[in-house]
């Protein structure tokens, strides 16, 4: 399927050249990650962990074409940090602990964006949809309280796992060549950060993104 989808697009591209329009582009905005929790029955009790992240930072440099008035292709660059607040707890005993660290990603994106409006149009809604690989990196800052003989994740831990991406947004024309962009995506893989809770977490790491910026066109 994918591959005849890519023959399409570059038929497309062939038989169009007039209409290819290449653009780059920056935005940047919020970051807001998911949280997780997880729970386990022992003869010594009900064990339970969980993180809680904090709203970062985000940037998303991207370049891309034009082929038609209604596709383009995109290759983005994705930044965004948080804070975590991690915890765990056994009840019926003094075994816990609460850990404040930091936490970073940054992802390589390929995209196909579909617009509902002419390129000719001064507001131009889109969606999009994509994949690639993204880098996590979490390093402990600071433990916030402990006692007895928690299990701690390490100190700093990293990642590399496929990305599923899907954003929607508009292009709104303020110049021949420039557009004010908003988008607001989200990006979904596997959760490195609940796989180092103790009990581990289950659900899948989301990254939700409100993002401003500017696209050039050539």
């Amino acid at each position: 399927m994918l591959s005849k989808l890519v023959i399409f697009l570059f038929g497309l591209a062939v038989s169009a050249p007039a209409e290819i329009t290449p653009y780059v582009g920056a935005i940047g905005g919020i970051s807001t990650l998911s949280a997780d929790a997880g729970s386990k029955l022992s003869p010594q009790g009900l064990s339970s962990s969980s993180y809680s992240p904090a709203n970062g930072g985000a940037l998303n440099v991207f370049a891309g074409v034009h082929l038609h008035d209604y596709f383009s292709l995109q290759a983005n660059y994705i930044w965004n940090q948080n804070d975590l607040l991690l915890s765990s707890s056994l009840t019926g005993s003094d075994t816990f602990y609460e850990e404040a660290r930091t936490s970073s990603q940054q992802a390589f994106v390929f995209d196909f964006l579909l617009y509902f409006r002419r390129r000719s149009s001064r507001i131009r809604p889109y969606l999009g949809t994509g994949g690639g690989v993204i880098h996590l990196s979490s390093a402990e800052d600071h433990v916030v309280a402990s006692g007895g003989t928690p299990v701690l994740p390490p100190a700093s831990f990293t990642s590399n796992r496929p990305v599923f991406r899907s954003h929607v947004g508009i292009d709104l024309r303020l110049a021949q060549r420039l557009d004010f962009r908003y988008s607001f995506s989200e990006m979904i893989g596997t959760n490195d950060i609940s796989r180092h809770l103790s009990p581990r977490a289950p659900r899948r790491l989301a990254n939700f993104q409100n993002l401003f910026g500017f696209v050039f066109r050539f």
